[in-house]
């Protein structure tokens, strides 16, 4: 079993990527297979609606870094995303990617139509979690929550969601006893759902 941790990070050693290297430690210890994946590192253009994917049922408009991944998601048993929160939700680069998955829909002819995802069903599942520099969760709410709807209606089931707060200064969090056991927890939790 696998388990593939997308950081939406811009910062290759920020927070965001602390915690997320923290959880896939966690779920390592549970001798799972992991993967840390710094999404800015691969360039995903963003979705420009011209859903060619419906017939292709893959993105053809762009040849970049999605192409590299799609094989990766297919094959991983659970995904975890992360992301620092700007203006309230998930940075671009995290909104491209959770778009670019819009080819593992199938769609009806009508329009509108009902549709369904070619990965619900598999069992694969998802963790989540913000990263905010202000103490309320709630200045995050949109960031961890939008991720979790896009995700769920792609096929993933929701294993959990983390908020860590006060967060600003680069990398912060990896002097944050509590949030990196919290993270380190998450992970191996994770993990053992997908085991179990």
């Amino acid at each position: 079993m696998n388990i593939i941790g997308f950081s939406g990070s811009p910062r290759k050693g920020g927070n965001t990527s602390t915690l997320m290297k923290e959880m896939l430690k966690g779920a390592q210890e549970e001798e799972i297979e992991v993967t840390y994946i710094h999404l800015p590192s691969y360039h995903i253009q963003g979705c420009i609606g011209c859903e060619k994917c419906r017939k292709d049922k893959t993105c053809t408009q762009f040849l970049d870094g999605m192409h590299l991944l799609y094989p990766l998601i297919e094959k991983a048993d659970g995904i975890i995303l992360g992301s620092p929160t700007y203006n309230y939700t998930m940075t671009p680069i995290m909104k491209a990617f959770i778009d670019r998955l819009y080819p593992y829909f199938d769609f009806t002819e009508e329009r509108p139509g009902s549709y369904t995802s070619r990965l619900a069903k598999l069992g694969k599942r998802a963790l989540i979690f913000g990263v905010c520099e202000q103490l309320d969760e709630k200045e995050m709410y949109y960031n961890v929550n939008v991720m979790k709807q896009a995700i769920h209606v792609v096929g993933y089931e929701i294993e959990d969601s983390l908020f860590f707060t006060g967060h600003f200064k680069a990398n912060s969090a990896s002097h944050d006893e509590k949030d990196l056991l919290r993270a380190y927890e998450a992970g191996k939790s994770f993990a053992q759902s997908l085991k179990d």
